[in-house]
């Protein structure tokens, strides 16, 4: 009678152990991280988070969003590119974990990774970037906590309001129920966060703007903020008290500005005009800095700020601080410098930086105007030349985000007028156009060219890497030296060179010509596309808007003659039998149709060829066929050799018989065509060729190993490494391998 009832019992614990294992058991299971994505210019400065996980877009590469620094970028810097200018993820996106640090004194730019980044003196905050794999038992936030762009609502006595930030602390009550001097501590306390309401018998004063305009007063001897102080403790000095208390209401930076300002106190009126310089920020960024308004306490006559002791702003001495975060926690979305003035240490910040959102991104271009100061273009046509480049400094939309513009002026030689990096504005550029002095001497564009191929487009002068050179070349007449030697050099160098010819030489005065044909031989050829004449000084104005389309042309830029002239490049052929003699000949017809796309000559681009089974053979070394014509017929003429596959072996046999011979002035390119695993290590050989700065590119068809294809190819694999799965896919090859080259050669920096 006993066991039944206790078998019941067990029975039921057993049940319900079992229903209570279950969701205990799916209660322990390691949460799933939740990345969340970010767009390519999100900077790491406007997420309120420490440390956090995200997932950049594809092609942020192409966004030309700003970064500072290399591996510990500044916090304005993009997230996304300075994950790709780090080498964490590439241009097609993933996932990136970012650490924020301390701010460092300086950063400085470099270029990696296809993205140039920019040197700044300093910044208050810092991140590094890495590979976003959470280490074992992190658990990063699933949603981003973004700064607010607009000010935080405070009411007074209110329950509740939107939080301005997660870093920022409650503030203190201020109280008047004691019969402490509250005054002081009425104007030291930062209010950060909107103020918790006392208990019902005191009264909570929060005062914003009186923070902002003391944070700047404390330090800054600037007239103008000086001014403020005066009339804002001249206001809180009135013993009128206006009547009612005014109680602070934070609002939109739209609505600061506009809303009517009915007391009498301290008003931005005059003063603020007074002080606005030109390219000052203007806007939230100035509305964060206006003075005060007369602000009073809800208990009666407080004693008058000025019987206040200098030392009492010294009693809290970490308030500064605090009042630091909390203005910038709050403030509008302005552009990155326009971060207010409650940091100083950015007082310090270059000009320069300044319009960095300025420019027409789509002519990002390095501009160098050679202008013709020679004594034979006279003071008239040596003015109406200034009046050009000032207008094409004006059309072209000059900014660190598109086109850099300097001036050379030459005669008997070259001098700088500007360099690249001196003004980032047209607005700028026009004064400084305007005090040029007529140099004087002969027309000596020769000099003038190498001058700038040595010495010009070098990092100190503010060459950006990225951007292509172009040199335009403005000449009255004709040179009055040789230019073709000192062109071809300038543009194996990736200088795109552009001749404006004014008032060609007559008849009669052809014969004092240094160089018949100058244009033709300084400039590519390309349907006149690099040359510019003009009739006459009185014409040159409707020149403006052809060159600025042309020198605009990046596409064009990229792969003009600047690139396809500079080159020896190597053929490295697969000939074993896994091959055979029909897919040979399309190898030998891919070969062919790249040599096509560049200009063959022994001062320009140079081919040769070497095939390779278990041994090598060269085909024809560089410089042995100096014309496209005789050129593709000695690729047409090799023979299949067949037998077996040491890729190793030729690429060391490459190195010997054609790059050893190669010129000082060329580039070397290596392309290796394999269809199948090497017999020998590619490793080592590929390693030592490019040490020798040798760029290789492999191409692998059908079997051939993806490992040892990346092993030959320069980093980045995926610029230098293509794999189709059948000899007739070859083809599509032509236009990517020919396009890397140019953009690769293009976006190397010179110093």
């Amino acid at each position: 009678m006993i066991t039944t009832p206790f078998t019941t019992v067990c029975v039921a614990l057993l049940l319900t152990c079992g229903a209570l294992a279950k969701p205990n058991g799916q209660k322990n299971k390691k949460p799933k991280q939740v990345v969340p994505a970010i767009e390519c210019d999100v900077r790491a400065g406007k997420i309120n988070l420490q440390e956090f996980i995200a997932k950049c877009p594809a092609n942020c590469k192409e966004t030309t969003q700003p970064v500072y620094g290399t591996g510990v970028f500044a916090s304005m810097s993009s997230v996304c590119n300075a994950a790709i200018h780090s080498g964490v993820i590439t241009n097609s996106g993933g996932k990136v974990i970012v650490r924020k640090t301390a701010g460092q004194a300086s950063y400085k730019g470099s270029f990696s990774n296809g993205i140039r980044s920019l040197s700044l003196p300093k910044w208050r905050e810092s991140f590094v970037v890495e590979v976003g794999k959470p280490k074992k038992g992190a658990v990063y936030p699933s949603t981003l906590d973004y700064t607010a762009s607009k000010p935080t609502s405070v009411k007074t006595g209110s329950k509740a309001a939107s939080a301005a930030s997660p870093a920022t602390t409650a503030p203190e009550p201020i109280t008047t129920a004691a019969p402490e001097p509250t005054s002081a501590a009425a104007t030291t306390t930062p209010p950060t966060t909107p103020t918790t309401t006392a208990p019902p018998a005191t009264a909570t004063t929060v005062k914003p703007r009186a923070a902002v305009h003391k944070v700047r007063d404390a330090g800054s001897s600037h007239p103008y903020f000086a001014s403020m102080a005066a009339a804002a403790a001249g206001s809180r000095q009135s013993p009128s008290g206006q009547g009612k208390t005014q109680a602070f209401r934070s609002t939109s930076a739209a609505a600061s500005r506009f809303a009517p300002r009915p007391n009498t106190g301290a008003r931005r009126t005059d003063v603020g005009s007074a002080i606005r310089r030109p390219g000052a920020p203007s806007g939230p960024a100035l509305n964060r800095v206006q003075p005060a308004r007369p602000e009073r306490n809800q208990h009666a006559s407080p004693p008058p700020r000025a019987t206040e002791p200098d030392n009492s702003r010294k009693a809290v001495p970490d308030t500064t601080h605090a009042r630091a975060e909390s203005v910038d926690a709050w403030k509008p979305e302005v552009n990155p410098f326009d971060s207010g003035f409650v940091v100083q240490e950015q007082d310090s910040l270059p000009r320069a930086l300044e319009p960095i959102s300025q420019g027409d991104p789509n002519c990002k271009v390095d501009i160098a105007f050679l202008m013709d100061g020679s004594w034979s273009i006279g003071k008239r046509r040596f003015k109406i030349q200034k009046d050009f480049l000032t207008e094409v400094s004006q059309i072209i939309n000059v900014g660190v985000a598109g086109p850099m513009m300097g001036i050379i002026q030459y005669g008997d030689d070259a001098v700088t007028e500007f360099s690249l990096k001196a003004y980032a504005s047209s607005r700028d550029l026009k004064p400084a156009i305007d005090k040029i002095i007529q140099k004087g001497g002969l027309s000596n564009v020769g000099k003038a060219l190498s001058f700038v191929n040595k010495h010009y487009f070098s990092d100190a002068n503010g060459n950006r890497g990225g951007a292509p050179n172009v040199a335009v070349v403005l000449v009255d007449g004709w040179p009055t030296d040789r230019v073709e030697e000192a062109s071809r050099l300038a543009r194996e160098s990736g200088i795109n060179i552009f001749f404006v010819t004014i008032e060609g030489p007559d008849d009669d005065e052809k014969q004092n010509v240094v160089e018949a044909n100058f244009v033709e031989k300084a400039v590519c050829r390309t349907n006149g596309f690099f040359s510019l004449p003009v009739s006459s000084w009185f014409g040159l104005r409707k020149a403006v808007q052809p060159l600025v389309k042309r020198v605009c042309d990046t596409d064009r830029l990229v792969c003009s003659k600047t690139c396809l002239n500079a080159n020896d490049i190597a053929f490295v052929i697969d000939g074993s039998s896994s091959v055979g003699t029909g897919n040979f000949r399309t190898v030998l017809q891919f070969v062919a149709n790249i040599t096509r796309e560049f200009e063959i000559s022994d001062t320009d681009t140079r081919v040769g060829a070497v095939q390779y089974t278990y041994e090598q053979r060269l085909e024809f070394a560089f410089g042995q066929h100096n014309t496209k014509a005789e050129l593709l017929n000695a690729i047409k003429r090799i023979n299949y050799w067949s037998g077996g596959t040491s890729t190793g072996a030729a690429i060391t046999y490459a190195a010997e018989q054609l790059f050893s011979k190669s010129k000082p002035n060329k580039r070397k390119i290596m392309i290796v065509i394999t269809d199948g695993r090497s017999y020998d290590d590619v490793r080592a050989p590929a390693l030592a060729v490019q040490r020798k700065g040798v760029i290789a590119y492999s191409i692998g068809i059908a079997w051939a190993a993806q490992d040892e294809l990346e092993y030959i190819a320069t980093d980045p694999d995926k610029d230098h490494s293509f794999f189709v799965d059948e000899f007739d896919s070859l083809y599509k090859f032509v236009p990517k391998i020919t396009h890397s080259i140019c953009q690769e050669f293009n976006s190397q920096p010179r110093n």
